[in-house]
């Protein structure tokens, strides 16, 4: 897949027999790159994956992740089977992969599937070439946390988008979950992956997770276009917060079609209202 922005140098040539983390030497020395390599032994080391067959696209990607956490142990897998069998005994704290890995087309669908099966709860970050719009059926299907298209982003949006993930995924072992009621909307402040309606998980990408959120948090209240905003990291204007908000309504009508607990007040901004109309 085309890499999402201009990286000048070649890629590197991949050591034969040798796993392409950051960390053993004789793959990739931390020294090479200025960057702090963790001891593979420390307790609080903290692992992501990077899954892309693009290699220029990979370096690019790994080389943001440990601009803004240099401490992070980054895994580079190139291929649907290396992925899986890393998925299946590493413990990521965050996964980031494109959907087209060489020349199967969907081989990141099945690296998402193997992901759940495991069973982890590990948030998974796509960065993909298809349209974001092609493709939103599809990652909220998949429970994907966030989607960014390449060619379409920056590196600050990427890293933002990559930090709040991790946050948030970082406690997930101990989920405290805050609900109104049985039957009603559950959300849980740790993993902002599972929002629950009447049981169900409600499957949104991660701005609409935020947006829905702040409503939640301050039901009852008309909660303004500017306080909104505010939890939105690109596309500040009117037109975008309605969208995102058309998106968490669909979502909750996939799973109840009377859903209508966000009311619209005309020039100020939204409402969850817990009362049905």
């Amino acid at each position: 897949m085309p890499p999402p922005g201009d990286f000048g140098a070649a890629p590197e040539a991949m050591p034969t027999g040798c796993e392409q983390t950051f960390t053993p030497p004789a793959c990739r020395p931390a020294q090479k790159r200025g960057y702090f390599a963790p001891q593979p032994g420390s307790k609080t080391m903290t692992k992501v994956a990077v899954i892309e067959d693009d290699i220029p696209t990979s370096n690019q990607l790994k080389d943001w992740i440990l601009a803004a956490r240099p401490d992070v142990v980054v895994d580079q897998w190139f291929n649907r089977d290396d992925a899986e069998a890393a998925i299946a005994r590493e413990d990521y704290a965050l996964v980031t992969l494109d959907i087209e890995l060489g020349r199967e087309r969907h081989a990141g669908v099945a690296v998402i599937n193997a992901i759940n099966k495991a069973g982890r709860g590990t948030p998974v970050l796509v960065v993909s070439a298809m349209p974001a719009a092609i493709y939103r059926s599809i990652m909220k299907a998949l429970d994907a946390w966030d989607y960014l298209q390449k060619t379409s982003f920056e590196e600050a949006d990427f890293i933002e988008t990559f930090l709040e993930i991790l946050r948030a995924s970082r406690d997930r072992v101990a989920p405290k979950i805050e609900a109104v009621a049985k039957d009603e909307l559950a959300l849980d402040p740790l993993r902002q992956s599972t929002p629950l309606w009447r049981g169900q998980r409600v499957n949104l990408p991660l701005t609409a997770q935020r947006i829905l959120a702040t409503l939640y948090q301050r039901r009852g209240e008309v909660v303004s276009y500017d306080d909104l905003f505010a939890v939105v990291k690109s596309g500040r204007n009117r037109d975008n917060i309605r969208k995102h908000i058309s998106t968490i309504r669909e979502a909750f009508r996939e799973l109840d079609d009377s859903f209508d607990r966000i009311e619209n007040v005309p020039m100020r901004g939204f409402r969850w209202s817990d009362q049905t109309r």
